[in-house]
Parts: C-alpha cells; structure tokens; sequence
C-alpha cells in the first residue's frame, strides 16, 4: 500500500511539473512595449483630467472675483 501512495504522489508531482514548465514558455503577459505604452496612455489621461480640472476651477475663481 505505501508504494501505490508513493507512486500516485510521484506521478501526481509529474503532472505538476509538466503544467509549470509548459505555463512558462507560453508568453501571455504583456511586453515591456505594451506596458510603455499603457502607461504613456494612462499619463495622458491623467493631464487631461488636471487640466480640465484647473480650468473649471480657474472658471470659478473668476465668477467669484
């Protein structure tokens, strides 16, 4: 019995093993490029809101004085 449970532990450390190495030499993550450009996009968003920002309060500092 102790070798049956050796053995289903051995092959089921196998099938691990397997699965890791084939899930690393699948590219699925993004590149550096596309993270470049992700965050260059989120940048860009991120002056326009302070700019649109900035103004509606300039607009409002100006009706106040």
């Amino acid at each position: 019995m102790p070798t049956l449970a050796v053995s289903y532990l051995v092959a089921l450390l196998t099938a691990a093993r397997v699965r890791v190495r084939t899930r690393t030499r699948n590219d699925v993550g993004a590149t550096t490029l596309e993270l470049v450009i992700i965050v260059l996009g989120l940048i860009l968003v991120a002056g326009i809101l302070v700019a649109a920002i900035t103004a509606a309060v300039q607009r409002r500092v100006d009706q106040i004085n």
